[in-house]
C-alpha cells in the first residue's frame, strides 16, 4: 500500500533465453503473471546465450518478437543480462524475479539466480513437465532417423526416444518425460472469452507445428480481418498425411497450448476437420476464412479443403511477411547438427553437476536435522 493509501501494483521480473519459444516458456510466464499485476520479461541476447549455453536456434530478433506476443507479457526488455541481479530488479522497479523449479547455471556452473535468492527477492514456480528447448531440438535431430511409428498408414505415436533424451540422459530437467495434457492446463491457457454479439469471426486452420515467427505474423494478419480468431488445429494423423512421416514434431496437445498462448488467438478447435465445411462455418458463425503462405494440400479425395468458404466469398489469402516455416527451423538444426548435439550435452553435464550438489546439500541437511 502506498503512502497515500492507494494500492501499489506488484511488478514481476522473468528472464530467460526463450529459444524455440514453446508452451513451457508460456506456462512459466503465465504463472509469473499470477504473482503480480505487471510482468516484465527480460530476453537474453544471442551473444549471452552462446557464452553460457551454446548457440540459440531462434535469433534474438525472432525471440524478442515471439515473447512480446505471449498474452501474459506486459513488457519485454531486450538483451537482458544472463545473471539476474538486484540492480536489474531495481532498474525496472520489480518486487522480485521468478524462475521455474529447474536449474539455470552460468558459464562457470554457478546458480544464475543466487544473488536475488540470497536477497529474498526470488519466487519459484513449477516447471512444465514434458518439454524443454533441449528436448525439442533433440526431436528435430531425430528427423534424420525414423521419427514416427506408423500403423495402417497413420501416425500413431512418437517414438519413445523422440520424447526423451538418449538413454544416457539423467538430468531431471533436460531428460524430460512425455508431456501429459490435462483439461486444467488447457483451461489455464484459454482466454475463456466468447465472441460478443456482432463480432466478426475469423477462422484459420493448420498444423502450427513448433510455433514460430511465421505462425505469429500470420495470426497477427488474420486478426485484422475480424474481432474473434478461431484456430483449427489438425490432428497428428492428418498432418502426417499431408506433410509426411517426419511430422508433426509436437503433438496435438502441445500445439494447442502453444497457439492458445498467442495474444491474437481467442479459441482453438482441437483436432479440427481438414475440410472447412458448410456445417463448420455455420456452427462457428464464421465470417472469414484466412490462409497464409503455406501450401494448400488437397483432402484425401483430392478436393480443395476451402471449397465452401471460397464459394461463399469468405476466403482470403494473406502474406504474413515471413517465409519462415517449421522445415526451415529443422534445417537450421540439421545443418549444424554436431553443434547442437554438443550444446545439449554441455547443458546436460552442467545440470547433472548441480543436481549432484543439490542432492549432497539435501543429504547433509537431513543428517543435521536428525542429529
Amino acid at each position: 500500500m502506498a503512502a497515500n493509501g492507494t494500492k501499489t501494483r506488484k511488478r514481476i521480473w522473468v528472464d530467460g533465453c526463450f529459444d524455440m519459444v514453446h508452451f513451457g516458456h508460456a506456462n512459466l510466464i503465465r504463472q509469473a503473471k499470477e504473482l503480480g499485476d505487471y510482468l516484465i520479461v527480460g530476453v537474453h541476447s544471442d551473444e549471452e546465450i552462446t557464452k553460457h549455453k551454446g548457440p540459440p536456434v531462434f535469433n534474438q530478433a525472432e525471440r524478442y518478437e515471439m515473447v512480446r506476443a505471449i498474452k501474459w507479457v506486459d513488457e519485454v526488455v531486450e538483451g537482458a543480462p544472463y545473471s539476474t541481479t538486484i540492480e536489474t530488479l531495481d532498474e525496472y522497479n520489480c518486487d522480485f524475479g521468478v524462475h521455474g523449479d529447474d536449474i539455470s547455471v552460468l558459464a562457470d556452473g554457478s546458480d544464475a539466480y543466487k544473488i536475488i535468492k540470497d536477497a529474498g527477492r526470488y519466487r519459484e514456480v513449477q516447471r512444465t513437465q514434458g518439454v524443454s528447448t533441449t528436448d525439442v531440438v533433440g526431436r528435430m535431430l531425430l528427423l534424420t532417423k525414423t521419427h514416427h511409428k506408423r500403423e495402417n498408414h497413420c501416425f500413431i505415436q512418437l517414438q519413445t526416444n523422440s520424447l526423451k533424451r538418449d538413454p544416457t540422459a539423467h538430468s531431471p530437467w533436460t531428460g524430460v518425460s512425455q508431456f501429459l495434457a490435462t483439461t486444467q492446463k488447457i483451461i489455464q491457457f484459454s482466454s475463456g472469452k466468447q465472441p460478443n454479439p456482432g463480432d466478426k469471426i475469423v477462422y484459420v486452420a493448420g498444423a502450427f507445428d513448433c510455433f514460430h515467427l511465421g505462425h505469429l505474423r500470420f495470426l497477427e494478419k488474420a486478426s485484422t480481418f475480424g474481432d474473434y480468431v478461431i484456430v483449427g488445429l489438425h490432428t497428428d494423423c492428418e498432418i502426417n498425411r499431408y506433410c509426411g512421416s517426419n511430422y508433426p514434431i509436437m503433438n496435438l496437445h502441445e500445439r494447442v497450448l502453444s497457439v492458445l498462448a498467442c495474444k491474437y488467438v481467442h479459441e482453438v478447435v482441437i483436432g479440427a476437420p481438414y475440410v472447412v465445411s458448410s456445417e463448420m462455418m455455420d456452427h462457428f458463425k464464421v465470417d472469414m476464412v484466412v490462409h497464409g503462405n503455406s501450401q494448400i494440400f488437397a483432402d484425401e479425395k483430392g478436393n480443395d479443403p476451402y471449397e465452401e468458404p471460397k464459394k461463399r466469398g469468405m476466403f482470403v489469402l494473406v502474406n504474413s511477411s515471413s517465409n519462415l516455416t517449421t522445415p526451415d527451423i529443422v534445417e537450421r538444426i540439421i545443418e549444424h547438427r554436431q553443434r547442437y548435439i554438443k550444446r545439449n550435452e554441455k547443458k546436460e553435464a552442467k545440470e547433472m553437476a548441480n543436481y549432484e550438489l543439490l542432492r549432497k546439500d539435501n543429504f547433509n541437511s537431513d543428517i543435521c536435522n536428525v542429529a
